[in-house]
Order: structure tokens, then C-alpha cells, then sequence
């Protein structure tokens, strides 16, 4: 039995496969499940999802311990995880199904996460503005067993689409990670 709080944070990146891992080995994450979010449909599929037509993003959900991962950690290095001034997609993702937003479950959460947006846009590390959405949590529908670790099951698959896509330059080179 846990003896201590656990919250949930979403977050929408992009390609889920590749949001998991950042989270995933961090003290303090009990829990990163890849899934949808945001749209309209209930229980989609990843192809539904991927065509576009459920309004739905791809997701991920954490469940964490704010005592040992505050929630302002993981706001931190949700951003240093995608472009936040793409409005179209995720590097080679393209469309609705990949954009980025961060769905609040409380009231803290939401000021915590504008606050962080605000700093982000204000630091002058981007020159165009940031596009991430900040929602209300809805309905998170996880995603098929395949794609849950997918970092874990498949390591060459996705060390190829975090390459291929942008994402790992992009993240060296605006975040010198």
C-alpha cells in the first residue's frame, strides 16, 4: 500500500513512443501510460487516432509522487521534450493527432502550467510564439498494449524515430540535451 499522494499529469508531445521514456526512469514516476486524449470518440484505436478524424491527441499520462517529482519538474522537462511553437504537429508527425498541449487535472495544475508557459514564452529562447495548449483534462483512453514502453520493446525502432523525426535535434540544439 502507498503511504504516500499520488497526482496524474497529461501530456500531448507529439508521437507517444517517443514522451514515455524521458518520464519513465525518473525517481518518483510510478506510472507513464501512452494513450489518447482531447477528442471526441470514445475508446479510439491508434489508427483511428492516426487518421485524424477523432479530435483526439497522442498522449501520455503520468502518475507521479509530487513529493519526490513536483508537478513543476515534469512541466520542466515536458518542454524540453518538444517544439512548442509548432502548431501542426511534432517534427515529421504531422496534423491534429500530434500537437501539443498539457491537460490540467486540478486548478494548481492549470496556474502551474500557464505560469511555466509564460516563462518559457518570455525567456526569449524561442523567436515564434508558443502554441502549446493548456486544457482540461478529458477522457484519456489508453493505448493499444504494443505501443505502451514502446522505448522497451522495440529500442532500434525507437532510437530511428527519434532520430529521423527531429526530435533529438532539435532538443540538442534548443535545449543542449
Amino acid at each position: 500500500m502507498n503511504n504516500h499522494p499520488e497526482e496524474t499529469a497529461t501530456f500531448a508531445g507529439g508521437c507517444f513512443w517517443c514522451m514515455v521514456k524521458p518520464f519513465d526512469t525518473l525517481p518518483g514516476i510510478e506510472k507513464v501510460v501512452s494513450g489518447y486524449t482531447g477528442g471526441q470518440v470514445e475508446h479510439p484505436t491508434y489508427e483511428r487516432v492516426k487518421s485524424g478524424t477523432t479530435g483526439h491527441m497522442e498522449a501520455i499520462q503520468v502518475t507521479f509522487d509530487p513529493t519526490v517529482f513536483p508537478y513543476e519538474k515534469l512541466l520542466d522537462l515536458y518542454w524540453t521534450q518538444i517544439d512548442p511553437t509548432d502548431a501542426g504537429g511534432q517534427f515529421f508527425d504531422r496534423g491534429s493527432n500530434y500537437r501539443t498541449a498539457i491537460f490540467y487535472h486540478n486548478d494548481v495544475q492549470k496556474k502551474l502550467a500557464q505560469q511555466s508557459k509564460s516563462a518559457l514564452a518570455s525567456s526569449g529562447r524561442f523567436t515564434k510564439p508558443i502554441v502549446t495548449r493548456i486544457l482540461p483534462a478529458a477522457p484519456f483512453y489508453p493505448a493499444e498494449e504494443e505501443h505502451q514502453k514502446f522505448y522497451k520493446k522495440h529500442p532500434d525502432r525507437y532510437a530511428a524515430e527519434r532520430s529521423e523525426s527531429g526530435r533529438d535535434a532539435f532538443i540538442k540544439e534548443n535545449w543542449n540535451r
